[in-house]
């Protein structure tokens, strides 16, 4: 037997009905009947609605005659103890919220006595990729928070190996089409390029400068040599001293027609020397042995030589005068 079998032979009535009725009251009796809605059934539900155990109405027709005439309260209880119908003050409210508080916090406490207790737990911060924090926030807030992002950054980089940062290792270079380049080898070659070119000024230098500037400068070579046996004071007996000074020539060495003259010899560069006579120059450079006499310049010598020799006369004039003054 089910449930709802149960309940209406139990406690329910139904309606005794006449003998004679007309389709209408037949019609509207068929539609106010029980309706029991037995949720333990299995099959088609024709209205196309599945309802909970627990939720599920009991719907029971108001329109019997003997459950409306009735005064006593017909209604009992199938199980549990007898439902009171009174209702509960706001004081035992209160203290079933109490208590039910109170055996909630027991149950807790007799979990964890050692857990901490959080009464308001920490709300997510969200931080912007920069460090700062997101929201509405003071400059100096932004700047402190972005000093530290950044004091945290460093301290990781300088914790980390060197073979994952790569600290002290050599830069790697590449071309356009990403082959490596090799450092070492294009330093080397381009230190040779250097020196090539170094060399190469050098020796264009060279080329521009005479025989008599190179033979200068090597006799200036051995004078430095064979001035390291030499004392450090040079006196007028001293004989080296003597003959240089005697083979120097002068052009205006009013004693030079007296002295007697060396035969003619070669040059620096091995060139003979012209032994005629020539029109002095401000370099002190002799004609070639080869020279025929015919001075071909521009005169420029000889203006320069008497501009000089102007400026001496009127220098000792005007020595001369004042020393009579």
């Amino acid at each position: 037997m089910s449930l709802a079998d149960y309940l209406a032979k139990n406690y329910l009535t139904a309606d005794s009905k006449a003998e004679k009725k007309s389709k209408k009251r037949k019609r509207k009796e068929a539609s106010d009947g029980l309706i029991i809605a037995d949720d333990d059934s299995l099959g088609w539900d024709p209205n196309g609605a599945s309802k909970d155990e627990d939720d599920g109405p009991l719907t029971v027709s108001t329109n019997s005659a003997s459950f409306r005439k009735s005064k006593s309260n017909n209604w009992r209880t199938l199980t549990g103890a007898p439902v009171s119908t009174t209702t509960p003050s706001d004081a035992d409210t209160a203290d079933a919220i109490i208590a039910s508080a109170a055996a909630e916090s027991a149950a807790l406490a007799l979990e964890d006595e050692d857990a901490p207790a959080i009464s308001n737990p920490p709300i997510p911060i969200t931080k912007m990729e920069s460090g700062a924090h997101a929201g509405l926030q003071s400059a100096s807030q932004v700047t402190a928070q972005l000093r530290r992002a950044q004091d945290a950054e460093r301290q990781r980089f300088l914790m980390d190996s060197d073979s994952h940062s790569g600290r002290g290792k050599e830069t790697i270079y590449r071309d356009a089409s990403g082959r490596i380049i090799n450092v070492g080898m294009k330093r080397a070659e381009a230190r040779k390029a250097a020196e090539e070119a170094a060399a190469k000024e050098a020796a264009e230098l060279e080329a521009q400068k005479g025989d008599v500037q190179l033979a200068a400068r090597e006799a200036r070579k051995a004078e430095l040599a064979e001035a390291k046996f030499l004392p450090v004071a040079r006196y007028a007996d001293d004989a080296d001293l003597n003959d240089e000074l005697k083979e120097r020539q002068r052009w205006d060495d009013p004693a030079a027609a007296f002295l007697k003259k060396k035969e003619g010899g070669k040059s620096v560069s091995g060139k003979p020397l012209y032994t005629g006579a020539a029109m002095p120059n401000r370099y002190g450079i002799r004609p070639g042995y080869r020279w025929d006499g015919v001075d071909r310049g521009n005169g420029f010598e000889r203006e320069y030589f008497k501009a000089g020799n102007r400026k001496r006369n009127l220098k000792e004039l005007d020595y001369a005068w004042q020393m009579d003054e």
